[in-house]
């Protein structure tokens, strides 16, 4: 069973693309630009990211040769982080980062939240001897992995640029940093937060203040959140004029109405009968209720 303390960042990528060459510079500041094929390395680094706070990583080597799948079954199995690498002069090595990440998608369910970092390395080389673009490699990482938790870096192991930057961001991925939790959440979950939280402050307002003006949606509510809450504003202010109406003094204005109406009857009956007494001029009692 994987030690709770610990994180296991599995390195992914085709082989010649300077993987080991990367783990090696960021662990021992060293570089070696003879080629050894690598089947399999595993190194351990504790890193120290706040106060009195140290998180212990395993960085497993993978080999970049097809001809040990099953290794690279259980090692995408066990990861809790991927670094994929490939060669800026080598186009093949970008197909090939590609496939693992198929492969990564079809045996992990969880592959959404898996902190990922896809690094473009061999930087030091001549321009013209570029065969994968930013551009290119942009594409595919935003269009077809809009929702996860992956960032794209270009870097050298040979002259130690950015090197340090690939763990630095998988750590922030990973959310180990602290302060880093809502950063490295995705957009639809902040737009979901954002909108759970203005209905539940237009709640508490409408219900304090009793009347129907509230503060307006946040940015991020959706348009179904707005009319929502006009929808509420409505039955509010109908809900007050109901009470209005109803604690209107009603009876005297009708005691006033009908006292008036009574009285002018008696002038017509008088001014008609020739000023009869009593119950005789033929008026009827005026009974109000």
């Amino acid at each position: 069973m994987a030690d709770p303390e610990r994180t296991r960042l599995v390195v992914l990528g085709d082989a010649g693309v300077g993987k080991s060459a990367i783990c090696k510079r960021f662990l021992y500041n060293s570089f070696c630009s003879k080629y050894k094929t690598t089947v399999e390395d595993l190194y351990s680094k504790e890193f120290n990211v706040g106060t009195n706070q140290h998180l212990k990583v395993d960085i497993l080597d993978t080999c970049g040769n097809p001809q040990f799948p099953a290794m690279r079954r259980l090692s995408i199995a066990n990861a809790n982080a991927f670094l994929f690498v490939y060669s800026i002069d080598c186009e093949r090595s970008f197909e090939t980062v590609k496939r693992n990440f198929e492969e990564v998608r079809e045996q992990r369910e969880d592959y959404q939240m898996l902190p990922i970092v896809v690094a473009g390395n061999k930087l030091d080389l001549p321009a013209d001897h570029r065969r994968v673009t930013v551009e290119d490699a942009s594409e595919w990482l935003y269009c077809e992995l809009p929702k996860m938790r992956v960032k794209l870096i270009e870097c050298s192991a040979k002259d130690n640029v950015n090197v340090r930057d690939l763990f630095k961001c998988l750590l922030v991925l990973s959310r180990k940093l602290n302060g880093t939790e809502d950063q490295a959440a995705c957009p639809l979950k902040r737009r979901s937060s954002a909108y759970v939280s203005h209905t539940k402050s237009s709640r508490r307002a409408a219900d304090n203040a009793g009347t129907a003006t509230t503060s307006g949606p946040t940015g991020g509510a959706s348009g179904h959140g707005r009319d929502e809450h006009q929808l509420q504003q409505q039955q509010q202010q109908q809900q007050q004029q109901q009470q209005q109406e109803r604690a209107k003094p009603r009876s005297r204005s009708l005691i006033r109405r009908c006292s008036r109406k009574a009285k002018q009857q008696i002038r017509d009956t008088t001014a008609g009968g020739g000023g009869g007494g009593g119950n005789g001029g033929g008026v009827d009692d005026c009974n109000v209720s």
